[in-house]
């Protein structure tokens, strides 16, 4: 028995969808384990996850997966916006510790590989 035009369009239409979204990368920044290292390895204290080196370095991180996302998606333009703004917030972010404290700047700097 033959289904109707709309329902094998549909059934057509969903299966692509399927296969459209098992095939792509989950798009996530950081996965805790992963923010927990960062945390981890730039806490000033027990407890901090605030700080301003913890800060920067998690934007570094989420920076440097979103460069290389686009790479591979050249016309991902929210995504390009989205990393500018990242930028923006950490070099705010380092200015504002190069003011307070010159030689976490220079250190955090260097650990980074952040070149202003």
């Amino acid at each position: 028995m033959l289904l109707s035009p709309v329902k094998d369009y549909y059934a057509m239409i969903s299966d692509s969808f399927e296969n459209f979204y098992t095939n792509q990368e989950v798009i996530m920044a950081l996965d805790p384990a992963k923010k927990a290292e960062i945390i981890a390895k730039y806490a000033r204290g027990e407890n901090d996850t605030g700080s301003t080196e913890v800060q920067v370095a998690l934007l570094t991180e989420r920076i440097k997966y979103l460069t290389e996302h686009l790479k591979t998606n050249k016309k991902d333009h929210s995504s390009r916006l989205g990393l500018l703004k990242l930028v923006g917030q950490r070099r705010r972010l380092m200015r504002y510790l190069k003011k307070v404290d010159f030689e976490r700047w220079t250190k955090i700097k260097a650990d980074l590989g952040i070149r202003n």
